[in-house]
């Protein structure tokens, strides 16, 4: 059987890593990207998504601007509100999305059609460009949001409308006779889909999304077919040489065994097949996730949980190519992969995978968005230097500041749906099992069949390893805890009220029966240490990087001075773990280090026979999910290595 998350309405977190971040996303975040989708912030990119649908309903007259898939930042937005009621409820902020709603629903065509694009700008191309049009991906995220907006506020208004949609989609496509047989360009709607059809039951949304997956890849290219038609249009002029990789469309999804293409439609789309390779019990699909996942963590990944390496498509390349400072790097993507890495653990029960969705959330993720909630990064590079990122060049996709708004503004409302859904991540709950998968402190009602378990935690976490559960309300027959046991761990010890405990190593969990009400202690050890990558990743050799526990840390120019890259680090030396002040309260690390003499260079001289001359220098690291909150300076991941 699959575990489940927790109802977010019975979770409320207490942490003190996490909860600075979440309040920001009621405080500050869903107000600032109101204001971002109403134009009112002052020089950002213009969103215009409420205008939109306000022609698109007829309240007003214009054209339709922005990207052809602007109203999915309406939808995430309604997303995140819908998470964050139901961890706090809030009259106005509900009354507000309620209009939103209101108006969607004013938006939406007799037989159910939803997209403002094509409403405003193209009513005769309906599901005519499925390669780009990404009508089907913004409906994946309509029905995303009304989902997680009924499920906040009990409210079915939202999930009507999008149902409506939904059938429509049922009723165009499929392998009848006389069905569209294509597939979404930007893979989304069958995890919305799948999402419907756990809340209301309805068999056919998950046939659909079946259908979607089944049909991608197979015979004559789909998209390729469109592209040649002679009435063709191209929305992207970067689609006129298009291939069928980029999509994950060139063979069938069964037959996928290296993670290709454009990362965040490949993570969506590998999100949904691990749902119905659950639900349709199919092992083939299973296979293939297990296949894909591996390349992408093995091969393919960064320290920091981000995928993507090239900023030209934003896509996979080949094994081992993770370039540091030119890369792509996502935030949708590394939130796809916390995604397909929840679910995959769900099913499969291996901790294995929690320690990658961990690492993406308390890194790349976190790094896209700034402390004050008001500026994002799109792109996630693990070394800047600030002057080199110049428009019309290799970098010019590499922001060296977070920004205020994008043009293509699907990072921002993805990274607060994310923050204001992260109680999903912490547990996952089976018939009479408990697994903790993350270490956020929290207080939760577990429902089981015949109880309700009252658990609290507390924890320091990810400074100081140290977890206390509290579990009350435990039933009769008593119930199973697994606690995950992370990669890092070292010197892991469990105890049970104050009594040392042996457990049962269980898929990199720690699994005790716990009979009656008890307080549950886990301590482990988790230094800052000196990493390396495999050889075979050409862009890291002879380098090293820090991390301490799940944070992978950095070098930034405010504490190290300019040219980090002529800084060498001596692994030999030890770490210093210093508490600091500096970002709410972290642990910085300082080392020793060398750094390369420049005085005996002269201005005019760009080659010549100089001696490499070094002088001692002390270092000083904080986590890479902060950097960038002292203002613009250059910063680094990985450092070379004294030999």
């Amino acid at each position: 059987m699959k575990l489940k998350p927790v109802d977010l309405k019975k979770i409320r977190i207490n942490d003190a890593f996490w909860s600075k971040h979440i309040r920001l996303v009621k405080e500050e975040v869903i107000p600032y990207q109101w204001n971002a989708m109403n134009d009112l912030i002052p020089d950002a990119e213009p969103s215009h998504c409420l205008e939109n649908f306000k022609i698109a309903a007829g309240r007003k007259e214009g054209e339709f601007y922005g990207a052809v898939f602007q109203d999915t930042d309406i939808a995430k937005w309604l997303e995140a509100v819908g998470f964050s009621l139901a961890y706090q409820p809030d009259e106005a902020l509900e009354k507000r999305a309620d209009e939103v709603i209101d108006l969607i629903k004013e938006a939406q065509q007799e037989d159910g059609y939803l997209d403002t694009y094509f409403i405003i700008k193209e009513p005769k191309n309906r599901w005519k460009d499925l390669c780009a049009g990404h009508e089907l991906y913004t409906a994946g995220h309509m029905m995303e949001a009304a989902v997680a907006y009924y499920l906040g506020t009990g409210k079915r208004k939202f999930l009507e409308v999008v149902m409506r949609l939904a059938d429509l989609i049922c009723d165009t496509f499929g392998f009848e006779e006389g069905k569209n047989h294509g597939y979404p360009g930007h893979q989304e709607v069958e995890i919305g889909l799948i999402k419907l059809y756990y809340v209301t039951g309805e068999r056919k949304y998950l046939d659909q999304a079946k259908y979607f997956i089944d049909a991608r890849g197979v015979g004559d290219n789909y998209f390729l077919e469109e592209i040649h038609r002679p009435d063709h249009k191209y929305i992207f002029p970067e689609f006129i040489e298009y291939q069928p990789e980029y999509s994950q469309s060139d063979v069938p999804v069964r037959e996928q065994t290296k993670a290709e293409g454009h990362a965040v439609r490949a993570v969506y789309m590998y999100c949904a097949m691990a749902d119905l390779a659950y639900e349709y019990q199919d092992k083939e699909l299973m296979k293939a996730c297990e296949t894909l996942w591996k390349n992408i963590v093995q091969k393919q990944m960064y320290i920091t949980g981000g995928i993507g390496a090239s900023g030209i498509l934003e896509r996979f390349t080949v094994d081992y190519d993770l370039p540091n400072d030119y890369n792509y790097s996502e935030s949708c993507a590394s939130i796809g992969l916390a995604l397909f890495g929840l679910r995959m653990a769900n099913i499969t029960r291996d901790a294995s995978y929690i320690d990658i969705v961990e690492r993406a959330l308390y890194n790349t993720v976190l790094a896209g968005i700034a402390l004050d909630g008001k500026s994002f990064f799109y792109v996630n590079p693990l070394e800047v230097w600030p002057e080199a990122c110049m428009t019309r060049t290799s970098k010019e996709h590499v922001k060296p500041v977070r920004q205020k708004w994008f043009g293509v503004a699907c990072c921002p409302p993805n990274i607060a749906r994310t923050l204001a859904s992260l109680g999903q991540y912490i547990y996952s709950v089976g018939e009479q099992e408990l697994y903790v998968n993350l270490f956020v402190g929290n207080e939760t009602d577990i429902v089981y069949k015949e109880a309700v378990v009252h658990v609290n935690m507390e924890t320091g976490y990810p400074f100081k390893n140290e977890l206390k559960l509290q579990v009350n309300g435990v039933p009769e027959n008593g119930i199973k805890l697994a606690v995950r046991i992370p990669s890092y761990a070292g010197e892991y010890k469990l105890s049970v009220n104050g009594k040392e405990t042996e457990y049962q190593i269980e898929k990199g969990y720690a699994a005790v029966g716990v009979a009656s009400d008890a307080v549950i202690e886990i301590e482990f050890v988790s230094p800052a240490k000196f990493v390396r990558a495999n050889p075979n990743v050409r862009a890291d050799c002879g380098k090293t990087a820090l991390v301490k526990g799940p944070l992978v840390y950095c070098l930034e120019e405010i504490d190290n001075g300019m040219n980090l890259s002529a800084l060498y680090v001596d692994t030999r030396s030890p770490i210093a773990e210093t508490e600091s002040d500096l970002f709410g309260g972290i642990t910085e690390l300082n080392f020793k280090g060398k750094r390369m003499k420049e005085t005996e260079w002269k201005e005019e001289e760009l080659y010549a026979e100089h001696e490499v001359i070094l002088q001692d220098v002390e270092l000083k690291a904080v986590p890479y999910a902060y950097w960038n909150n002292r203002g613009i300076g250059e910063m680094t991941v990985w450092m070379k290595e004294l030999l």
